[in-house]
């Protein structure tokens, strides 16, 4: 006997749950500010440009349990501040170091890789990922080298 106004109940509350009242506001798109938008009444967006003087570097052969550091060159071509938020290698030999401070339009900033190569032998293939403000908000760079081990005596 319970279940018919239970079921009465639920269906009431529904129904007075879905009427709508006259000072709800239309949900429009204008809520939404992205510079990728693909619709031409859009303003503009100024937004920072990641332009590196190059991805990767080939440190060549060295011994094992070397470690070799690299800094690559960074500049902000864009019309936005830079701002580095993460920087991380692919494994713990691969150390980044980068500038916390946001970078201005027309500066430089360097991002210093060190490779260590104790316990690692052969080819060597090592990224370091940076997470950025730009768009993309991604930009890899590559180090690789040989790591020659040692002849024991």
């Amino acid at each position: 006997m319970k279940t018919p106004q239970f079921l009465l109940l639920f269906l009431f509350s529904v129904a007075i749950s879905c009427n709508s009242s006259s000072d709800d506001k239309a949900i429009t798109t204008d809520l939404v500010a992205s510079p990728l938008t693909a619709n031409q009444s859009a303003k503009t967006v100024a937004v920072p440009v990641v332009e590196m003087k190059e991805t990767s570097y080939d440190f060549g052969e060295m011994q094992q349990g070397e470690s070799v550091t690299h800094d690559f060159i960074l500049k902000n071509t864009g019309e936005a501040d830079l701002i580095i938020s993460a920087a991380k290698g692919s494994c713990g030999c691969t150390v980044p170091q980068w500038p916390k401070a946001p970078i201005s339009q027309g500066e430089e900033a360097t991002i210093k890789v060190t490779f260590n190569s104790a316990g690692k032998s052969g080819k060597q293939n090592k990224t370091v990922t940076l997470v950025t403000n730009a768009i993309p908000n991604t930009k890899v760079l590559t180090i690789n080298g040989n790591v020659i081990v040692p002849q024991k005596k």
